[in-house]
């Protein structure tokens, strides 16, 4: 009888750990959106929506491009505008440890005016939600702050850290 009542209390156990598991798979998880993005400058701000609506859609197809951790794909036209030369600028990829991150940063007058995600971790569902949200933001901060300098995105923080060292690697190559 008491070897019942042990089965019983297991069973009951698993079924509720498993009713738990499940409720928890299907929610999804909160990104947060960084702060800095509340009060845009209103010159970037146009320029970071316009950029990250189209970026998000290219990104599909961009991770086709391969796996290559590191390639320098620029043309170089100095500018003497801005802190950066003119030019396209691929950074390093990155391991976000559902996937790797990596960026392509369009430098015009000398300042950063797109940067497009060439991988970003994409095959499981809770990923692609997670960066569906989280891609735009970063795109808008790294234009924003006109460097790597970009605050973290809360729920999306693997992501949020190879995004900066692929844009940081990116940049370096068009320094002035």
């Amino acid at each position: 009888m008491n070897s019942l009542k042990k089965l019983g209390v297991g069973v009951a156990v698993l079924f509720v750990f498993l009713l738990y598991s499940l409720g928890i798979r299907h929610q999804n998880p909160t990104i947060t959106k960084p702060s800095s993005l509340n009060n845009p400058n209103p010159t970037n701000n146009s320029t970071a929506k316009s950029t990250s609506a189209s970026n998000a859609k290219a990104a599909t197809t961009a991770t086709a491009i391969g796996s290559a951790t590191s390639s320098s794909n620029s043309s170089t036209t100095t500018s003497s505008n801005g802190q950066y030369k003119d030019g396209s600028y691929t950074g390093n990829s990155y391991d976000a440890y559902y996937g790797n991150v990596q960026v392509l940063v369009t430098v015009t007058g000398g300042k950063i005016t797109a940067v497009k995600f060439l991988q970003y971790p994409n095959t499981h569902s809770t990923s692609v939600y997670i960066n569906d949200q989280a891609m735009p933001y970063l795109q808008q901060e790294a234009i924003k702050a006109q460097s790597s300098n970009v605050q973290l995105i809360s729920g999306a923080t693997y992501t949020s850290q190879a995004f900066v060292q692929s844009l940081q690697s990116a940049l370096s190559q068009a320094k002035n």
